[in-house]
């Protein structure tokens, strides 16, 4: 996301680093991505304006969420280029993700509850196993933990 021209509070690659918790490798890979930008000092060092940081946040918690970095960069359009996003602005981004944030945490409720029984992976190492994918049938559904990737509404077993 471009940002207009800052002046004062000016942060350096590692101050934000150090106050976002991300890694500056991260930092400079999202500012390649034009998700952030920063402006340069006469000796070519990085400057960011002090609303980086919640746009940092914002692109940490958005990868947390699921949203890919195309998906974020399209969000990231849609804030004020002019002026520092504000709570509205923020609200009206984020307001759409509920579903998407309720629908992770029923995968994970899924998961939880789910990590010592068979999940349908074809090892047939657990004792469950020979009951819930009898001779692996949970192959016949794809790759991969079978009863951990379902569709919300259909029967978690094959």
């Amino acid at each position: 996301m471009a940002q207009t021209r800052f002046v004062g509070d000016a942060l350096t690659i590692g101050e934000v680093a150090e106050r976002s918790g991300v890694a500056t490798s991260a930092l400079r890979f999202y500012e390649d991505q034009g998700l952030i930008a920063a402006e340069r000092t006469d000796a070519g060092h990085r400057r960011y304006p002090r609303t980086v940081l919640r746009l940092v946040a914002f692109i940490v918690f958005a990868q947390k969420v699921g949203l890919s970095l195309e998906e974020i960069r399209e969000q990231l359009s849609k804030l004020p280029r002019n002026r520092a996003p504000d709570r509205a602005d923020w609200g009206r981004l984020t307001g759409s993700w509920t579903k998407r944030i309720e629908e992770r945490i029923a995968e994970l409720e899924r998961m939880k509850s789910t990590l010592s029984e068979c999940i349908g992976c074809g090892c047939l190492s657990l004792d469950r196993c020979q009951l819930a994918n009898p001779g692996d049938r949970a192959a016949r559904r794809g790759a991969g933990p079978r009863y951990w990737i379902h569709s919300p509404g259909k029967s978690s077993k094959a």
